[in-house]
């Protein structure tokens, strides 16, 4: 695969099969982007080998790390009305190459736009690939900051390309200590940058190096401390993410002291939803208040309060009390738990600690006997807070498909998702009903073709929505219900909502 090596899934099915496991790429989750595929068992031909070399040719970067670095050399050398940028290709451009990319879109190129690449290339804002989201200067700041005033002088920067940025800004400026750093990114378009002992392509989530490594970048010398911070894409999974901090973390071991059993220090940049599972991987991290914020995001801003302001925070396993959080931003120090927390965690006596996760205020529930946030409560038939507006007993997440209804898979893998069907063909989807509907009640719309999801997907969701409301009542009133829907839809073009009299009077009558 273009960003080998790859990763072993396993498929798991409800209808009692075997799972399956099979290889696809690591950094893709989007076959349109990387259509690697490759079953565990499976035995490939020499020729789908030849094809799959060849694609993977034509995908490669044109400049090797060492011509990147020699072009830049170079462009750094012309004059300033000659230092072009084709924001077509996102590539430097030396004069003989000028006349290459006429028809493209073209910019100069100041000396400022140089030392902050990431203002001038276009950001990666695929979420099932790259997702590259940038640094606002205040949490840039922050963090070098910090990093600082904790001691540290050597700076590993995993997908944080804004914070490599101003490591060298900082350095340029020569009012403070010297700060090593070392960006590993998945972006190859860095590379032109940088030179060979500042940038690594790398992919995080298999530990590879497609050129370069980080050994002699770990190795510290008595005055020197390392840590390492990195933003992975929020949509990867955790665990192939922690495997490979693991790994750094091992490499960074053997080099200060092979009988040692201290773990580099780390500060990994995720959303606090996913606290669980980091924790499952590394229990000796905590999660800060801190809220970090994005400029290419639309929701991951500072200032905004609730729900709506960012989720994402650090999660460290440094010290939580050796973080000093900015007051005029909200924070505050908790003496109890001696760290800083946002000024809204209040800290509760009964749980001996600042509970709140979100940003907002959580309340203490005596019957559970821990804080929750302050829109659930408590119900007596689950014996546990939850939303008011919950299936009592049931799982919040109805299990099956929604398109055809089977229990055996959900609906991004169902085989009807993109078919269309005829009404003889959609009532062994529904109920026994749709047939008498579509060949009965008006014979000359028969067969006509209608899509899966404007009228399967909404009544079996109606449906659903109905069973536990009317767990008492049999379920001849909901027949009823999709029965009378479906002449509306037969005799109306297209689907009715709540609006229809009839429809209201029949759910009001439920």
């Amino acid at each position: 695969a273009l960003c080998s090596p790859t990763l072993l899934f396993e498929k798991l099915s409800k209808g009692g099969e075997a799972p399956r496991r099979f290889y696809a790429c690591s950094a893709c989750r989007d076959r349109k982007d990387c259509n690697f595929f490759q079953w565990e068992d499976e035995k490939v031909s020499e020729e789908r080998l030849k094809a799959r070399k060849s694609e993977n040719q034509l995908k490669r970067v044109g400049f090797t790390q060492q011509q990147q670095c020699n072009r830049f050399v170079k462009f750094a050398s012309l004059a300033v009305h000659e230092k072009r940028f084709c924001q077509d290709c996102q590539l430097l451009l030396l004069p003989a190459e000028h006349g290459a990319h006429s028809a493209h879109s073209c910019a100069a190129v100041s000396t400022a736009q140089l030392r902050r690449p990431s203002t001038l290339l276009r950001p990666l804002e695929n979420k099932k690939s790259y997702a590259q989201y940038l640094f606002t200067e205040r949490s840039a700041h922050f963090l070098l900051d910090t990093v600082t005033a904790l001691g540290y002088n050597m700076v590993l920067c995993v997908g944080t390309p804004r914070l490599h940025e101003f490591i060298k800004l900082r350095n340029l400026e020569e009012k403070q200590p010297l700060i090593k750093s070392l960006l590993l990114d998945i972006d190859y378009r860095y590379a032109q940058f940088y030179k060979q002992e500042e940038f690594c392509h790398y992919n995080m989530f298999n530990h590879h190096f497609f050129n370069g490594e980080v050994r002699a970048f770990l190795t510290e010398s008595q005055e020197e401390r390392v840590v390492m911070v990195a933003d992975p894409p929020f949509g990867g999974l955790v665990k192939p993410l922690a495997h490979s901090f693991t790994l750094m973390s091992q490499t960074w071991r053997k080099l200060q002291s092979p009988d040692s059993d201290a773990d580099m220090p780390m500060i990994w940049i995720f959303p606090y939803f996913f606290e669980p599972r980091i924790l499952e991987c590394f229990p000796s991290f905590a999660m800060l208040d801190y809220q970090v914020d994005y400029d290419n995001h639309p929701l991951y801003k500072h200032g905004k309060t609730g729900r709506k302001q960012s989720p994402v925070r650090l999660f460290t396993n440094i010290s939580a009390k050796d973080f000093i959080l900015p007051k005029d931003e909200g924070y505050r120090l908790c003496s109890v738990c001696e760290r800083y927390v946002w000024s809204l965690n209040k800290h509760c006596n009964k749980c001996n600690l600042c509970p709140s996760k979100d940003g907002r205020e959580w309340k203490h529930c005596s019957l559970c006997e821990k804080c929750v946030k302050p829109s659930w409560k408590h119900c007596t038939t689950c014996e546990r807070c939850c939303l008011p507006e919950h299936p009592c007993s049931q799982s919040d997440e109805t299990p099956g498909c929604f398109t055809c209804g089977s229990l055996k898979h959900k609906r991004r893998a169902c085989p009807l998702r993109t078919q269309r069907y005829t009404h003889t063909h959609t009532h062994t989807h529904l109920c026994p009903l749709l047939l008498h509907c579509s060949t009965v009640l008006h014979p000359l719309r028969a067969g006509q073709y209608i899509d899966i999801q404007d009228l399967s997907s909404f009544l079996f969701w109606r449906y659903r929505k109905l069973q536990y409301r009317l767990c008492r009542y049999t379920h001849i009133y909901i027949y009823i219900y999709i029965y009378i829907y479906i002449y509306i839809y037969i005799y109306n073009d297209g689907p009715l909502f709540y609006e229809s009299g009839i429809t209201t009077f029949i759910y009001l009558f439920i």
